[in-house]
């Protein structure tokens, strides 16, 4: 798919009148939610549970039951709705995803935004390159949203050990990260769905510069005042402490998967285009730690 300039009219609606957001609860779908909340478009957020939604997020987005896996929450879920920010649930069937997607082109949905990863388009077997495949031949406008390794991934699933061991454990060898901060990754999502000039677009969303581990955990060093190592264990022990930690085998496989493509020097591609959407620099890694320094308090 050819990319097109970002200032390019759309030819259909210019607003979002409701987006639906699935994954709202997640790392990049909460701050999705915050940033439309403060917009004109009306929010609709699909989840689980629909009670612990509004607690997080108050009386201001519609709040509604959704499973991917029960298609029978499908229909409320779109019933009225614009635009969608899809994401490929870890765990889930491509063609749940997919299928999804087609009852949101039945239902009248005129745009999708798609997460998907850095590199996609090169990695026809990747389940994310597969969505997007399908996701082109609706109806539905697309816009893929192809984001870099999340900072995130530091607080979320690596916190224990930089926390309990100050080490960073992650096995990527001296390969580099370009690391992307969710809330760009959001921020973007909010602009592509409300904006007009996104329509069947793709955009490689990256932090401004590659780092290896040794370098991050340097800036988690000087930022937290305390050391924080590197440790780069094998994919084996990695794999270990992970099953121990409660991941589940899938998802440590997929990690595994991950750090390997790392370790091949693969990930570390940089981007403007986050700088091009929202009109400023992605934010850097030593403001992500910053911005989160009290999760890393031992």
């Amino acid at each position: 798919m050819e990319r097109a300039s970002i200032d390019e009219a759309d030819s259909g609606r210019p607003t979002a009148d409701r987006v639906l957001v699935t994954g709202a609860t997640g790392t990049v779908g909460e701050p999705l939610v915050r940033e439309l909340s403060d917009g004109e478009a009306a929010v609709r957020v699909a989840t689980r549970s629909p009670d612990d939604a509004r607690e997080r997020f108050g009386e201001g987005p519609e709040c509604v039951e959704f499973d991917l896996g029960r298609p029978e929450t499908w229909g409320a879920a779109l019933a009225d709705v614009d635009r969608l920010f899809l994401l490929y649930p870890p765990g889930s069937g491509v063609s749940d995803v997919c299928e999804f997607a087609d009852a949101a082109d039945r239902m009248g949905v005129d745009r999708v935004a798609f997460l998907s990863i850095l590199g996609a388009e090169k990695l026809p077997v990747l389940p994310h390159r597969r969505i997007e495949t399908h996701l082109a031949a609706t109806d539905l406008a697309h816009t893929f949203l192809r984001a870099s390794w999340f900072a995130q991934n530091l607080s979320e699933i690596h916190r224990a050990e930089i926390v309990e061991r100050d080490e960073i454990f992650v096995p990527a060898g001296d390969g580099v990260l370009s690391f992307t901060d969710a809330r760009d990754v959001a921020a973007v999502a909010a602009t592509v769905l409300t904006d007009p000039g996104h329509r069947n677009r793709a955009y490689d969303l990256t932090g401004p510069a590659a780092l290896d581990f040794h370098e991050v955990a340097g800036v988690f060093s000087d930022v937290l005042d305390r050391p924080i190592e590197y440790a780069d264990p094998s994919r084996l022990t990695f794999a270990r402490q992970m099953y121990r930690r409660g991941f589940s085998p899938g998802f440590v496989v997929f990690m595994v998967a991950e750090y390997s493509v790392v370790r091949l020097g693969f990930s570390g591609r940089t981007t403007d285009d986050i700088e091009t959407l929202l009109g400023r620099p992605p934010r850097t890694v030593r403001e992500f730690v910053a911005d989160y320094a009290d999760e890393f308090r031992a």
